[in-house]
């Protein structure tokens, strides 16, 4: 995917990367709304999910959605989840998370979302995102709609 932000210059999307749990699922069950809106993403980018499935359920829950699905360890998960935004060319990385291990992932990302949903949001991963939504279907949207990306992040 590719958007031209007046003011900002071109974002090249070939990869998303979300967090799982307080980002796609509540208490390890998948949100409503994520199973079509990563399916419709992954026609045109690779998804991933990087978690260390704190509920056990990441598997069972992303079984009918096209993605990767990545396991981390229990230390370090900021450290992991920021590597594995840079082995993937963090200019092409579009991050989704909320939590407190996603910081450094959102701050290497080409383009970091944090949510703001049920779970909350670690304020120090706020401040290190460059947009904020209410939802993840709202954060998805984004990429069907891109007039709306491109409202937010333009500056001119």
């Amino acid at each position: 995917m590719r958007f031209d932000i007046p003011g900002h210059g071109m974002l090249n999307v070939d990869h998303i990367v979300c967090d799982y749990n307080g980002t796609l699922a509540l208490d390890g069950h998948l949100l409503e709304g994520v199973e079509a809106g990563l399916n419709r993403l992954a026609e045109q980018v690779t998804v991933h999910v990087i978690t260390a499935d704190t509920h056990g359920s990441v598997r069972q829950q992303l079984t009918n959605v096209n993605c990767a699905i990545v396991v981390i360890g229990q230390k370090a998960q900021d450290r992991e989840k920021r590597d594995f935004v840079r082995k993937l060319g963090n200019d092409a990385v579009v991050a989704i998370g909320n939590g407190r291990n996603d910081e450094l992932m959102l701050r290497e990302a080409a383009l970091g979302i944090v949510l703001i949903q049920t779970e909350g949001a670690f304020t120090r991963t706020v401040m290190a995102s460059d947009i904020i939504c209410q939802s993840i279907v709202d954060a998805l949207a984004l990429f069907e709609n891109p007039d709306r990306l491109i409202a937010t992040l333009r500056n001119q």
